[in-house]
């Protein structure tokens, strides 16, 4: 089969896929464009992907390309579509770059959790995972059933932290299947890390995460819960916005380092999640000072106090202080949550502390 040939031939099968929005196949409906293929057999087109497509429609659209016979590989460019002008009849309703859309939380969406609780950084490796992590476990501990979420779509460390690396079941009928969440620890648990290998990289757009997110929240089977804890993605991006649009959080709890470099984006995380009309919680300062092993000093490696400055500043609480401690690092290695594995720690009664803070301020804006 020469080039022309095979080109014609995926062109005859992308013709045969059906939007399930508009129910117009992807050519005629303009997300395929510029398909090429070369005498080698690779495959190459650009793929408009809009905003409310399905999350997976790029991986069904690979996957009919795939199976064609002489196709060797099949390269995908993903581009998303250029915003309205302000005030224009733009798909994204005149909203500019940069503009941050008003939160419409959508009714009956986990209609049987009590309470959502995000966990979020302004910039990675802070340990917001670790904290996540370990106050679902708190909370698990404490006599309440407990969901995880994992909405850290490029770094998934849920699975490592609670030590469960299967895949979850699918139940329920064809159309109408939902994914049963995994469980350790008393903590029912979702991550995308849990549907990769263990080496695949998570490579996708804004859509595809917001869509991913809107899946686990909308197509797993959670059930009743006390609390939901969801580790959110370091920063200020397409997730956090698409949260809030999507279930209204009961509050916030931003993790942040002493050192400004850290404070500094937290600062910024919060008055992002101010002008989407979601409540801070409060902040949590993570790694903060060492005890040496032999003397017993504390060392403040990353500076100190640098969160209850940040608090102070922005007028949200202090929730406490959670040290730099080995035993820390090794029950994430272990896939059991130091509070669990090591509850009498220094950074074990730290966790236990935030717990009760974060329930203090639930209780407190519950009254208001």
């Amino acid at each position: 089969m020469n080039s022309d040939e095979l080109r014609r031939a995926v062109m005859s099968v992308l013709s045969r896929i059906k939007h399930p929005g508009t129910n117009r196949d992807l050519v005629a409906g303009g997300h395929v464009q510029g398909l090429e293929a070369d005498p080698h057999g690779v495959v190459r087109f650009q793929f408009l992907l809009r905003p409310d497509d399905p999350s997976d429609l790029v991986k069904t659209t690979r996957s009919a390309c795939e199976v064609v016979e002489g196709v060797s590989e099949v390269k995908i460019d993903v581009q998303l579509p250029q915003m309205g002008p302000a005030g224009g009849g733009g798909r994204q309703g005149g909203l500019k770059p940069g503009s941050v859309p008003a939160p419409t939380p959508k009714p009956g969406i986990l209609s049987s959790v009590k309470q959502v609780i995000a966990v979020s950084s302004g910039k990675g490796g802070v340990g917001k995972s670790m904290v996540a992590a370990n106050l679902a476990s708190a909370f698990a501990q404490s006599g309440r059933s407990v969901g995880l979420l994992d909405a850290d779509i490029y770094g998934p460390n849920i699975p490592l932290m609670f030590g469960v690396n299967r895949r979850p079941n699918i139940t329920g009928s064809k159309g109408d299947e939902l994914i049963e969440p995994l469980e350790a620890h008393g903590v029912r648990l979702m991550s995308l890390g849990f549907l990769l290998d263990k080496e695949q990289p998570a490579i996708m757009r804004g859509p595809l995460v917001s869509g991913i997110l809107k899946q686990f929240l909308e197509q797993v089977e959670w059930g009743p819960l006390d609390v939901m804890v969801v580790d959110m993605p370091p920063g200020t991006g397409d997730a956090q916005l698409s949260l809030v649009q999507t279930i209204e959080l009961d509050g916030v709890v931003m993790v942040t380092t002493p050192q400004d470099v850290a404070t500094g984006d937290v600062r910024r995380g919060v008055k992002m999640f101010e002008r989407v009309n979601t409540r801070v919680l409060g902040i949590v300062e993570n790694m903060s000072g060492l005890a040496c092993p032999h003397c017993g000093e504390i060392i403040d490696v990353f500076g100190s106090g640098g969160g209850v400055v940040l608090a102070e500043e922005m007028d949200v609480p202090f929730l406490g202080k959670i040290p730099l401690d080995p035993q820390v690092r090794e029950a994430g290695d272990l896939g059991v949550p130091t509070v669990i594995s090591s509850p009498d720690s220094r950074a074990g009664e730290a966790i236990l502390s935030l717990m009760h803070a974060v329930d203090e301020r639930l209780s407190a804006l519950a009254g208001t």
